[in-house]
């Protein structure tokens, strides 16, 4: 079954963190944001990592990369109310946007995300 990973999911995998087997086994055919790809470019780079290899690898174990649409934006909009109180990013609400578009569960290691009262399911790894 298909899933949204949020950043945190993906960034826990390639850094070897607590909950890598999970997503590893999570990789074919899920989904990922290009607003949380920028994030895992983002974070990669601020450690210091070889990313060219990273888009390409991960179209390759069939990780599919989505644009941000507007009807996501919208909802990632009407949800900044809800999820202002728990520190959530623009990035975090567009994950949350598109699982809710695609109506797919996420993949997380935020563990917040978990006390919010979403429409979606939230799958915590680690």
């Amino acid at each position: 079954m298909s899933q949204i990973l949020d950043a945190s999911a993906l960034l826990a995998f390639l850094h070897g963190e607590s909950g890598a087997r999970v997503v590893e086994e999570a990789l074919d055919g899920a989904l990922i944001s290009a607003v949380n790809w920028a994030e895992v470019v983002q974070k990669s780079l601020e450690r210091q990592a070889d990313i060219s290899w990273m888009r390409e690898g991960f179209s390759k174990v069939g990780v599919v990369f989505e644009p941000f649409t507007p009807v996501q934006a919208e909802i990632a909009a009407h949800l900044w109310s809800r999820a202002r109180h728990h520190g959530l990013s623009l990035a975090d609400r567009a994950c949350i946007a598109l699982a809710m578009d695609r109506q797919l569960p996420i993949l997380t290691a935020d563990r917040v995300w978990g006390e919010l009262a979403l429409p979606v399911e939230i799958r915590l790894v680690g």
